[in-house]
């Protein structure tokens, strides 16, 4: 398969959505766990937006279908002076796994954090996703970190 990586664009709304449903089911958020329209259309907005430090690049079949979505933020940290880069989303549609537009997804925000200075790169996964590790083993270094999440209400 041929495809092109590359920024998020308004056009993308729709076939965007179709890969974030996908990606969300795969993590349980489907039927009544589905995330709300307004976080949907929250995100697209912030990828978007000039203003935001959220940012989305999608891989591209010569044909024009967006086949991988990867969402990426850029912030402070306590450890070092420069921002550091958080990868929170990647998504490949099952078919066109292990043809590389992970990794090409990756690649590209590696080039953004270049171009900022950001030199420090991280991201996490469930760790019963077999497919994402054996990539992640081959791109990045397990921090044998757990995160733990506490709702607030």
């Amino acid at each position: 398969m041929t495809f092109t990586i590359r920024a998020l664009q308004e056009k993308d709304q729709w076939e965007w959505r179709a890969l974030w449903v996908q990606y969300n089911a795969f993590y349980g958020r489907v039927g009544e766990t589905a995330l709300p329209e307004e976080v949907v259309q929250t995100t697209w907005q912030r990828l978007l937006s000039p203003e935001e430090v959220m940012f989305g690049v999608v891989g591209e079949t010569q044909l024009g279908k967006l086949v991988g979505l990867l969402h990426y933020v850029f912030h402070r940290n306590f450890i070092q002076v420069a921002d550091t880069c958080y990868v929170q989303d990647v998504f490949t549609l099952p078919e066109c796994r292990g043809q590389g537009v992970a990794r090409g997804l990756f690649s590209a925000v590696e080039r953004a954090c270049s171009a900022r200075g950001v030199t420090d790169l991280y991201w996490h996964t469930h760790s019963g996703n077999a497919a994402a590790r054996a990539l992640y083993e081959q791109i990045g270094t397990d921090t044998n970190f757990g995160v733990y999440r506490r709702t607030l209400t």
